[in-house]
């Protein structure tokens, strides 16, 4: 019987695939192993941006009404023609009226407010984040349509509970979360003398409110310097800021 009669196909392949047999010395290769591909955000498509641009035009012409009429007054009719869309697009995005208040203030305050609410910076001073926060405010609330939002919260919120209760979970509250842990880590860096701002961290926030306030009422008739005026209220905190 010859010795070099042929394997059966099945043996062949199980050698091959132990690395056993053939060319004495040869190492069998490791399989490949598939690498995971990146996943890339892609860019959003023609139709997204236009939806996501109708949505913001509705929400802008939202607060257009609601500031001239109130929350009462403001019909979605009115604010489907401020913002160019049919009626039934409103729909699309939000289920009523509320709604679109609710995501008005979520994107107009939202991201102030998470900034308030981040942790404080380790071996950052309490005071320069104090600055920062009303360098912030004065910019882009005191100083924009989001003021709006605070004063028509302030004229309508006892009538309309769930409004101000929804203002309170989504601003406030978060707001105050931030003021206490900013307060807590200047008592504990010595900067923050009096621990009862812990238990009224309103009063921090207070020149704040009345800057909104004043800027709607009486700005034509008494210009507020806010800046200077928060300034002020961070040196009765703080001290006065020694200069060298």
């Amino acid at each position: 019987m010859s010795t070099s009669e042929p394997k059966p196909k099945t043996v062949r392949l199980a050698r091959a695939a132990t690395g056993r047999g053939g060319v004495k010395g040869a190492v069998a290769k490791p399989a490949r192993t598939a690498i995971p591909k990146l996943a890339t955000s892609k860019p959003p498509s023609k139709r997204e941006a236009k939806a996501e641009e109708r949505r913001a035009a509705i929400i802008a012409a939202g607060l257009d009404e609601f500031v001239a009429r109130g929350f009462a007054g403001t019909r979605l009719d009115d604010v489907a023609k401020r913002a160019g869309v049919a009626k039934g697009t409103i729909y699309l995005y939000f289920t009523d009226k509320e709604a679109l208040f609710q995501e008005l203030v979520r994107s107009a305050l939202g991201p102030l407010i998470s900034r308030m609410s981040a942790p404080p910076v380790a071996g950052g001073s309490a005071r320069a984040m104090m600055e920062g926060f009303a360098e912030s405010f004065v910019r882009d609330v005191v100083q924009t349509r989001r003021g709006d939002i605070l004063r028509l919260i302030i004229a309508e919120g006892a009538r309309f509970p769930s409004l101000s209760e929804f203002y309170y979970r989504e601003v406030v509250e978060r707001g105050m979360a931030g003021m206490r842990q900013m307060i807590e880590y200047g008592i504990a860096r010595g900067e923050i003398r009096n621990p009862a701002l812990l238990q009224f961290p309103q009063l921090l926030v207070a020149p704040a409110m009345v800057a909104v306030i004043w800027q709607g009422l009486f700005a034509r008739l008494a210009p507020l310097d806010a800046m200077a005026m928060l300034q002020a209220h961070i040196d009765l905190i703080f001290g006065e800021r020694r200069t060298v």
